[in-house]
């Protein structure tokens, strides 16, 4: 009788299946949203998991900019920059950022920090596709839509 094989199996890029996954971001809490979709981008949602591949899926967002803040981070949460002068740094709020010409710009910093720092990194990010309004031109690929929230739902302790 032979035994259970113990080997962990590394996935080659070249096996890697990427699916499409479509997130309505209206009214979920950008922290929770930030969690699911860098999880979906690293491909940890998956068995073949291999930490130095990117094994992970494309995912797009509509409706990014409708994403809400719990508390006072809406007034407190603050971005900065730096210009490269002396003196040079600028501070925005999230508030402001929302209100902007660019509102999916917050989900965006929330799960760019989520994901590896490097070029493993970039590459998980550029299969991120965020759009502040209901339209997106990825419908060719026929994105499976994921319930965000009730995935939050069935998470929380106490539900």
């Amino acid at each position: 009788m032979k035994a259970l094989s113990k080997v962990t199996r590394s996935i080659k890029p070249a096996e890697v299946e990427k699916k499409w996954h479509l997130i309505d971001a209206e009214g979920l809490v950008l922290g929770r949203l930030a969690v699911v979709i860098a999880n979906r981008l690293r491909g940890k949602h998956k068995p073949s998991f291999t930490p130095h591949v990117d094994c992970g899926d494309h995912v797009v967002v509509i409706n990014a900019g409708k994403v809400k803040l719990t508390g006072n981070k809406l007034k407190l949460k603050t971005y900065y920059k730096h210009t490269g002068y002396a003196g040079g740094i600028k501070e925005v709020t999230a508030g402001k950022v929302l209100d902007g010409r660019f509102p999916e710009r917050v989900l965006e910093k929330a799960v760019e920090r989520m994901v590896p720092r490097g070029p493993l990194g970039r590459d998980q990010m550029r299969a991120l596709h965020l759009y502040a309004g209901t339209e997106h031109p990825h419908g060719g690929t026929q994105p499976e839509v994921l319930d965000v929230a009730a995935m939050s739902r069935k998470n929380k302790v106490g539900a």
